[in-house]
C-alpha cells in the first residue's frame, strides 16, 4: 500500500462550515469513546478476582473489545439528534476501531514487555484526521464513507491549460513532458463538479425487449476529481463534494498518473486538517487517499538503487550528537575491487544560519503568544521586580499607580504551587490564535525541511557506500537528556531512521549492533581495546604498549569497525560481536589508505574536509579562516552514555563556580549532492 496526499479546495463558506460541523461530530464521539474505554479499563483492573480466574471473560463481560466499542459508537449515534446530520454510523465505527487500537496496546504488552498508557481524551487543536473506512473490492459501487470521484483524464480536459499543445491528448503524452511544461490551469476557486442526473442504460433487458435503464450516480461521474461524502442519515444539505486540486506543471504528473490512473485500485480515503494561519478558518484540508500498488520511484532514483546495491560494499555508521560517521570496504576484502571510502556529516554554514534564524523566529512568536495571554488574562499574572518597584516609587512620591496591562510576573499560583486558574480556561484572542498557528505552521514546515534533509543524506551515503551497512543500538533518549539542543540541530535519529529505509529501499539492510557486546570506540581494528573518555575525540592505539600505531579520528574509527560486526540473529541487537580477525585482516590489505582514511574524509564529495586538504596540509590542520571544532564535553562524566564503559558507582561532586559545558558543533561539513 501507499498514499497520495491531494489537496483540497474548501473556499465556500457553507461548505467549509459543513466541514467543520463534521470535524467537530466526530471529534466529540471519539472523545466520547476514549471515555468510555477509560472507565472500562478501570473496571477491569478493578476487578483483581475475575482478571485472575478468567481474563477474557471478564473483558467479554464489559465488553472490552473491537465489536463493543464499535456497539457503543453505533449507540451513541442511535442516540443523539444532531450527530446524525453530520456522522453516518460507518464513520463512528470505524473511529471506535482506532480507539480499540490505543485500548490494546494497553491490555496487552508487546514483545518486551511493554504496556501503552491508559486512553485520554484529546484536544480538539490535536484532532486532525478523519479516518474512512474501506471501500469494498468484491461488490461494485461500495464506499461506506468518504470516496473519490472523477478520472485523471478527466481533470485534465476540465482543467486544461492554454498553452498546451493540441496534439496531447491523453495521460501517456502528459507524462512525457519535459519538468516546466504547463499542464492545468485551475481557477483559486475551483467549482464543485455537478452531480451526474438522467438515466444511464444498464446494457440489459427486460421481458418485452426493453432496454433497462437507471438513474445516474457519482460512480458514472468521469470528469474532474472530487471528494464526495453524503452526510449523515438524518442530513438534509445532500452531498457534501470537496474539489481536488492537482500540481499543475508537467513534472509530478508521472508521480499523479501512479497513483490516479487506475480507480480500481482506489482502497480508502481520509480527511485531514492542518493549520493554516492564511487559509479561511485556520485550516487546510486535505484527502489522504490509499491505494494497493508501490510508492512511486522515479526512473532515476531506481536506477541510483541498483547502482548503489551493485556495488559490493559493506560499510559501518556511528551515529554522533554532532556528526554521522560512516566507513566501508569492499565485501571481497581485495583491495584491487576498491578503496577505504570515508564520510564524515555535520550540519553545513548554510544549515547552521538557517537553524539560527528559525530559532530566533519561534522564540519571537512564544514570547508574543505569552504577551498575548497576558493581556487578555491581566488577573491571572502578578507584576514583575521592575513593575512592583516602579509602583512603589510612584506611591513614595504621592503619585496613583499607573495601570499594568501586561503584567510580567510570574502566574499566580496556589499554596500548592499549581495555578489558581487552569490555562484551559483563559481567553484567548483571535490574534492570539493566528499566532499559534503560526507558530504550529512553523514547527511543521521545520520538521519536514529535517525529513528531507535526512532523506537526502541517506539516499547519497547510500549511493556512495552501498545498502549493506551497521551501526550501533544506541538510545537516543540518552542524548536528548544530556544534549537536547544540539541533538534537534543534527537530528540522529532522523539521519538513522533514513538511512535505515533507504538501505532496505536499495536491498540491503541496516544492521544494529549493541554496544555493550562490542563496545567499538573502545576497541582498535588491530583487535586491542583502548580506553576513551567521551571528551577523547582521537583514537591512538599505542604501539609502545603493543598496539598497531593507528591514530585517526575517534567517530571513523567506531564505523571502519562497525563494518566488522557479526550477528547471530539479524533481528536481535544483543547477537552482535565484533569479528577482530577480519578487522585486523582489512587493516593490512588496506594499510596505505586506511590511515588517511581515518584521519580525513576521503569521498570526492567531502571537498571541504577530504583528502586534497590533507594531502596539502596534512591531516589535523585547518584551512584558513577555519577553527577546529571544540570538544563536545570539557569535563569527564560518571554518567552512562552510549559510547562509554561502564561508568563509575558515584557521580563527583561539582566544584564551586563550576558550570555545566554545553556540546559545540563542529564547523566544517559535508556538502550532499541532491541525487533524488
Amino acid at each position: 500500500m501507499s498514499m497520495i496526499r491531494l489537496p483540497l479546495v474548501v473556499d465556500d463558506p457553507a461548505t467549509r462550515h459543513r466541514v467543520e460541523l463534521l470535524f467537530a461530530a466526530v471529534w466529540q464521539v471519539k472523545q466520547t469513546l476514549q471515555r468510555d474505554a477509560r472507565a472500562v479499563v478501570d473496571a477491569y483492573w478493578s476487578g483483581e478476582v475475575r482478571r485472575a480466574s478468567d481474563p477474557k471473560a471478564w473483558r467479554a463481560e464489559l465488553g472490552m473489545s473491537r465489536t463493543g466499542l464499535e456497539r457503543r459508537a453505533s449507540a451513541h449515534v442511535e442516540r443523539s439528534v444532531w450527530l446524525r446530520d453530520h456522522v453516518s454510523k460507518a464513520l463512528a465505527m470505524h473511529q471506535a476501531d482506532e480507539v480499540w487500537a490505543g485500548v490494546a496496546r494497553h491490555l496487552h504488552p508487546d514483545a518486551a514487555g511493554w504496556r501503552a498508557g491508559r486512553p485520554r481524551p484529546g484536544t480538539w487543536w490535536e484532532y486532525t484526521r478523519i479516518p474512512g473506512r474501506a471501500r469494498s473490492h468484491t461488490k461494485d459501487r461500495t464506499w461506506e464513507t468518504f470516496r473519490l470521484h472523477g478520472t485523471l483524464a478527466g481533470h485534465l480536459d476540465t482543467f486544461r491549460h492554454p498553452a498546451l499543445p493540441g496534439h496531447i491528448t491523453t495521460l501517456v503524452q502528459a507524462t512525457a513532458l519535459p519538468p516546466g511544461t504547463p499542464v492545468l490551469a485551475q481557477p483559486r476557486r475551483m467549482p464543485a463538479p455537478p452531480r451526474p442526473t438522467g438515466r444511464i442504460p444498464t446494457g440489459t433487458a427486460d421481458d418485452r425487449g426493453r432496454p433497462r435503464t437507471r438513474a445516474a450516480s457519482w460512480y458514472d461521474h468521469t470528469g474532474a476529481l472530487a471528494v464526495v461524502f453524503a452526510g449523515g442519515p438524518s442530513s438534509r444539505d445532500g452531498d457534501l463534494i470537496l474539489p481536488v486540486r492537482l500540481p499543475q506543471g508537467a513534472g509530478r504528473w508521472p508521480y499523479l498518473a501512479h497513483y490516479l490512473d487506475r480507480p480500481e485500485l482506489w482502497h480508502k480515503v481520509d480527511l485531514v486538517r492542518r493549520r493554516d494561519a492564511a487559509a479561511p478558518g485556520g485550516w487546510t484540508y486535505e484527502a489522504h487517499l490509499l491505494v494497493l500498488t508501490p510508492g512511486y520511484v522515479s526512473p532515476a532514483t531506481r536506477a541510483r538503487r541498483e547502482q548503489a546495491a551493485a556495488l559490493g560494499r559493506v560499510g559501518g555508521v556511528d551515529g554522533n550528537v554532532s556528526n554521522l560517521a560512516v566507513v566501508s570496504f569492499p565485501a571481497t576484502g581485495d583491495p584491487t575491487d576498491g578503496d577505504v571510502r570515508a564520510d564524515k556529516i555535520t550540519l553545513t554554514d548554510a544549515e547552521r544560519h538557517t537553524l539560527t534564524v528559525q530559532r530566533r523566529k519561534a522564540k519571537g512568536r512564544q514570547r508574543a503568544l505569552d504577551r498575548s495571554r497576558r493581556t487578555t488574562n491581566p488577573h491571572q499574572y502578578g507584576p514583575s521586580r521592575r513593575q512592583h518597584a516602579r509602583d512603589e516609587r510612584r506611591r513614595i512620591a504621592g503619585l496613583p499607580p499607573r495601570t499594568t496591562a501586561t503584567p510580567a510576573g510570574p502566574r499566580c499560583t496556589t499554596t500548592a504551587g499549581t495555578p489558581a486558574q487552569a490555562y484551559r480556561r483563559d481567553q484567548l484572542s483571535n490574534s492570539y490564535r493566528t499566532l499559534r498557528a503560526r507558530h504550529a505552521m512553523g514547527a511543521a514546515g521545520e520538521a519536514e525541511a529535517r525529513d528531507h534533509r535526512a532523506r537526502r543524506i541517506a539516499a547519497a551515503v547510500v549511493a556512495d557506500h552501498g545498502p549493506h551497512l551497521a551501526v550501533e543500538d544506541c538510545d537516543i533518549r540518552t542524548w536528548f537528556r544530556l544534549w537536547g539542543r544540539a541533538c534537534t540541530a543534527t537530528t540522529p535519529g532522523r539521519l538513522i531512521t533514513a538511512l535505515a529505509a533507504e538501505c532496505q529501499a536499495a536491498g540491503g539492510r541496516l544492521h544494529r549492533a549493541s554496544t555493550f557486546t562490542t563496545a567499538l570506540s573502545q576497541h582498535c581494528l588491530c583487535g586491542a581495546r583502548v580506553p576513551k573518555s567521551l571528551r577523547e575525540r582521537v583514537h591512538h592505539c599505542d604501539s609502545a604498549g603493543g598496539g598497531c600505531g593507528l591514530r585517526g579520528d575517534r567517530d571513523l574509527v567506531s564505523a571502519a569497525l562497525a563494518a566488522f560486526t557479526a550477528l547471530t540473529d539479524p533481528d536481535d541487537p544483543t547477537t552482535a560481536r565484533l569479528d577482530h580477525d577480519r578487522a585486523r585482516a582489512a587493516q593490512i590489505l588496506f594499510t596505505p589508505g586506511l590511515q588517511e582514511a581515518l584521519s580525513e574524509s576521503t569521498a570526492p564529495k567531502s571537498a571541504p574536509s577530504g583528502r586534497t586538504h590533507a594531502a596539502a596540509h596534512g591531516p589535523g590542520t585547518h584551512l584558513p579562516g577555519q577553527r577546529a571544532s571544540a570538544r563536545r564535553n570539557a569535563g569527564t562524566r560518571a554518567v552512562a552514555t552510549p559510547d562509554e564503559t561502564r561508568p563509575a558507582t558515584k557521580r563527583p561532586k561539582a566544584h564551586a563556580g563550576t558550570t555545566r559545558p554545553h556540546p559545540a558543533l563542529p564547523r566544517t561539513s559535508i556538502p550532499i549532492r541532491d541525487s533524488s
